[in-house]
């Protein structure tokens, strides 16, 4: 390819940008609940060299995106009884601006 053959499109569908809205969810053990998987990290950070470690709790982020803003009461329906299990976890979700 030869220097000064590149151009941009001349399709203004190709300039458009669709702005999707994030909303990022985090679901972790509840605190009264044992964490094993946590407890194994700490385990083995510790057995790393880094002895002051005091506890260590493993959840989990799972970020959705919308095309359009999601029904509120919808979302928050389906964090608490889809993505995290509410006898043993708890969630909390926000909004992610896009940079």
């Amino acid at each position: 390819m030869r220097e000064g053959n590149f151009r941009l499109s001349d399709d203004v569908n190709s300039l458009m940008v669709i702005a999707l809205m994030k909303v990022r969810v985090v679901v972790m053990p509840k605190q009264s609940v044992l964490d094993p998987q946590g407890v194994a990290v700490r385990n083995a950070v510790e057995d790393a060299g880094l002895e002051t470690i005091k506890s260590v709790r493993v959840g989990k982020i799972l970020e959705l995106e919308f095309s359009t803003p999601p029904d509120e009461a919808k979302l928050k329906q389906i964090c608490g009884d889809l993505l995290s299990n509410p006898v043993i976890e708890d969630y909390t979700k926000e909004s992610i601006a896009e940079a």
